[in-house]
């Protein structure tokens, strides 16, 4: 039988080269650990108990999540979509002037300090919901009391876009039919975009 010989973090059984593992960083309790084999996740059989129930739980939720998805309706995707879309907008327009009445945006206030709000109505162009030229950066005084201020808002709409651009959206007409998956790629789509633009703006 071969004699061990000591060789710093090696040894030698016989022919055979035994390495010691490499020194881990413990899922759960983040402790330094030399595992006994290289599938080894956690140090302890306590960490062991904890990783397998947190394991557990993650799979509920998701399961949990899937079941929601399944339960939603075509409103509800609407909904998501149009939140995501109107946040975006907000992040879009934070440092430029209100549309309707060229006064500065506040950022800070309950439920955002100012509106996102549409020159031609969700309501009476549903098709131009998620358009952006028609969505921009509006104080709750002019979208919400104001009526929506369409004077004042086609006015600080041509100089933004353009009469061209403006008369375009006027012209539009169209059948709002998105698809469920539609939607929800719709709303994916904006949750990017505004992440994206946040992370630009905080490079900047």
């Amino acid at each position: 039988m071969g004699r061990r010989v000591g060789c710093g973090n090696r040894g030698f059984i016989g022919h055979r080269q035994v390495k010691q593992s490499r020194i881990k960083r413990c899922r759960v309790c983040k402790a330094e650990f030399r595992p006994l084999n290289s599938l080894a996740k956690v140090c302890s059989v306590d960490c062991a108990v904890a990783l397998v129930a947190k394991q557990k739980a993650l799979a509920e939720r998701r399961q949990d999540k899937i079941k929601r998805e399944s339960l939603k309706t075509r409103r509800d995707y609407i909904k998501e979509a149009q939140v995501a879309f109107n946040s975006y907008i907000r992040c879009r327009d934070r440092h430029q002037l209100c549309i309707c009445c060229g006064s500065p945006l506040p950022v800070d206030g309950v439920g955002g300090g100012f509106d996102c709000g549409h020159y031609r109505s969700v309501g009476s162009a549903p098709h131009l919901r998620f358009d952006e030229r028609n969505a921009h950066g509006q104080t709750k005084q002019c979208n919400r009391w104001g009526a929506g201020r369409a004077v004042d808002y086609r006015i600080g709409l041509i100089a933004r876009i353009g009469l061209q651009a403006v008369e375009a959206l006027e012209a539009s007409q169209g059948i709002a039919k998105w698809s469920a998956d539609e939607l929800k790629a719709i709303r994916d789509c904006y949750r990017a975009k505004r992440k994206a633009l946040l992370k630009e703006m905080e490079t900047a």
